[in-house]
């Protein structure tokens, strides 16, 4: 089979295309033929080295993200058949095969049916970022209806998903965005109100949208000096969802206002085997969402084929993609 891989770290253009076996499906797993692909933060920071930890050994096949046809089925693994159209996160990660290649073997409880009302791409980009949303707002945040909820970067890939997942939730949803342009698509995809961080500073939008009280809860999508601004945007006693708790962290507005600080790295599951039952319930559950108009993927209208992966991950890291990047088999 064809892949793309990187035999050490370096820039967008480190990828090359080999020629490998294809693998196997082994007990529990599914041989996908995969279709599609989606670039994450994740997916570049690993090509770079800025997370060595979480790569498998050199040759590396990256990308976690996919959507393709079920090719075959190991043994033990039940409601899956030949042909089916799957979708889910499932490697690219600590000896995982990752989704940049004809065929990637996959733990079937890592996959779900993929909705039928999108498309390969459109489906491809969902897994990560759903995932990563839905364990912060539901499992760790356990929001409620008329919950006030603020998500930072409204119109990136966790962000656009989390406004939703709120709205579908009941909340009342906030999101911060850097242009007009940004604040009407964030209030396509979810938000009651798009707030452009560079009209409006942080204590007035506080103030005006909650009365100086603060958020119930807020997802902070950005890090760095956007979680300090999180801690002071949330209420007393309320949550901080953040997907990047990387670096030094000053805690101590958290500590003083009783808030609670959630973590979300759903990659752990991947990179352990631990938990990833719960990754095909998500997926199923967001199956059902998406075929009932309540989720849906901002696809960046530039896209890209695997044999373009150099621009494509040149494209993600430059800032300028709204939403996901897709990537299409040749």
């Amino acid at each position: 089979m064809k892949a793309f891989v990187i035999n050490g770290f370096g820039p967008a253009d480190v990828f090359e295309e080999v020629e490998l076996p294809t693998p196997q499906a082994a007990p529990g797993q599914l041989l996908v033929k995969v279709a599609a692909s989606g670039i994450n933060p994740l997916d570049y920071k690993l090509r770079r080295g800025d997370i060595p930890g979480f790569t498998h050994e050199f040759p590396a096949i990256l990308h976690g993200d996919f959507a393709g046809h079920v090719s075959a089925i190991g043994p033990g693994v039940l409601g899956f058949a030949v042909g089916d159209e799957v979708y889910g996160c499932a490697g690219g990660v600590r000896g995982r095969q990752g989704a940049l290649a004809d065929y990637m073997v996959v733990e079937a409880a890592l996959v779900a049916h993929k909705p039928r009302n999108l498309s390969m791409a459109e489906a491809a980009v969902l897994p990560l970022v759903l995932i990563t949303a839905w364990e912060g707002l539901i499992d760790k945040g356990a929001l409620k209806p008329g919950d006030r909820v603020l998500v930072h970067g409204g119109t990136g890939g966790v962000g656009h998903v989390a406004a939703q997942l709120a709205k579908w939730k009941g909340a009342q949803v906030f999101t911060t965005v850097g242009s007009a342009e940004k604040a009407a698509l964030s209030r396509e995809y979810g938000a009651d109100e798009a707030i452009n961080y560079h009209e409006e500073d942080l204590a007035h939008y506080v103030e005006r949208c909650t009365g100086g009280v603060g958020f119930d809860l807020v997802v902070d999508t950005v890090g760095g000096a956007t979680f300090e601004q999180s801690l002071l945007a949330t209420r007393v006693g309320g949550s901080i969802i953040t997907v990047l708790a990387m670096g030094k962290l000053d805690m101590t507005v958290a500590w003083a206002r009783k808030q609670t600080v959630h973590c979300v790295n759903m990659t752990w599951p991947m990179a352990t085997g631990s938990g990833m039952e719960h990754h095909g319930f998500i997926l199923r559950e967001a199956a059902r969402l998406a075929e009932s108009g309540k989720l849906r993927p901002l696809l960046d209208p530039q896209q890209f084929s695997f044999g373009e992966i150099a621009a494509a991950h040149a494209y993600a890291e430059s800032g300028q993609a709204r939403g996901k990047v897709s990537l299409t088999r040749d």
